[in-house]
C-alpha cells in the first residue's frame, strides 16, 4: 500500500517579509497557523515539515509537529521536500506552502485523488475574478487542454482575448495555485533535471516539468486561500481571524 504524506517546505529567508513564518499573528507564529489548519482539515494524512532553520524546527516540534532538517542552502522548496523525503520515504507527496494558512480539505483531497490517476504531478487552479489580478505578473496563469493537462504556465495574461479590450478578463482564465502533489519517483527525477530555458525566463519551477514532458493533472477549485507574502497580507489574515472567518 502506498504511503501518502503532506510535506511542507519552510525556511526563514524571505526577501519581501523577513522571518515571516515566525511572525506572530494573534500571538501564534504563522507557521503554526498553517500546521494546525492542515491537521484540522485532513487529519487522516500524515504531516511533516522540511525545514532549513533550527528555530523553525524547534517551534514546530514544541507544538507537536514533525520537522525534518534539510540543507539551508537548497535552492527551492521542492529540493527541500525531496531531501526530506529521503528520510520520510513517502510514495506520494502533497506540497503545501508554509505561508498558506487557509488551505482546505477539498483542495488537498483533490490533489490526492488526481495524483493517484497515473500522472507524475498534480496541481490546482481557480478562475480569476477580476481583470487587475489577471494582468498582474505576480499572479501565475495556466491554460489547459480539454483533458485538464496544462499547455503552459505563465506570468503573462494568457489566454489573450483578441475580441476584448486590452485589460479584459477572458471567461476561461485560470489562476494557478502553489499546491502540488508528486509521486516520489517523479520528484527524484525532477530535482536532478537542470533548470529549463522557459523556467529561467519566467521564474516558474513548474515549467521544468512541462519542458521534460511530465504528465500533469490540473484540478479546478473555487476555494479561496490567503497567501502571506507581505506584512499587509498578515493584517488581512488577522482581520479574517477577528471576524471568525477562519
Amino acid at each position: 500500500m502506498s504511503k501518502t504524506m503532506i510535506i511542507v517546505p519552510a525556511r526563514l529567508a524571505s526577501q519581501r517579509f523577513p522571518r515571516k513564518l515566525l511572525f506572530p499573528i494573534h500571538n501564534k507564529p504563522l507557521i503554526l497557523w498553517t500546521a494546525e489548519r492542515i491537521r484540522q482539515q485532513v487529519p487522516e494524512l500524515p504531516l511533516a515539515f522540511a525545514v532549513g532553520d533550527r528555530e523553525l524546527a524547534d517551534t514546530l516540534e514544541n507544538a507537536g509537529f514533525q520537522a525534518v532538517m534539510t540543507d539551508p542552502a537548497l535552492a527551492s522548496g521542492t529540493d527541500r521536500i525531496a531531501q526530506a523525503n529521503e528520510t520520510l520515504k513517502a510514495d506520494i507527496i502533497i506540497n503545501v506552502q508554509a505561508d498558506e494558512p487557509l488551505v482546505t480539505a477539498a483542495q488537498l483531497q483533490t490533489l490526492h485523488r488526481l495524483i493517484q490517476g497515473g500522472v507524475d504531478m498534480a496541481t490546482l487552479a481557480r478562475p480569476f475574478e477580476d481583470a487587475a489580478s489577471f494582468h498582474d505578473p505576480n499572479r501565475v496563469k495556466v491554460v489547459c487542454r480539454a483533458d485538464g493537462q496544462p499547455l503552459y504556465f505563465s506570468r503573462a495574461p494568457i489566454p489573450l482575448d483578441r475580441n476584448g479590450s486590452e485589460r479584459s478578463l477572458p471567461d476561461n482564465a485560470l489562476l494557478h495555485l502553489g499546491l502540488y502533489a508528486y509521486t516520489a519517483d517523479f520528484l527524484r527525477r525532477f530535482v536532478r533535471w537542470p533548470e529549463g530555458r522557459l523556467e529561467q525566463l519566467e521564474k516558474l519551477e513548474q515549467l521544468r516539468a512541462l519542458e521534460n514532458a511530465a504528465s500533469i493533472a490540473v484540478g479546478i477549485t473555487r476555494d479561496h486561500g490567503v497567501g502571506i507574502d507581505t506584512p499587509e497580507d498578515a493584517k488581512v489574515f488577522e482581520k479574517l481571524l477577528g471576524r471568525g472567518v477562519v
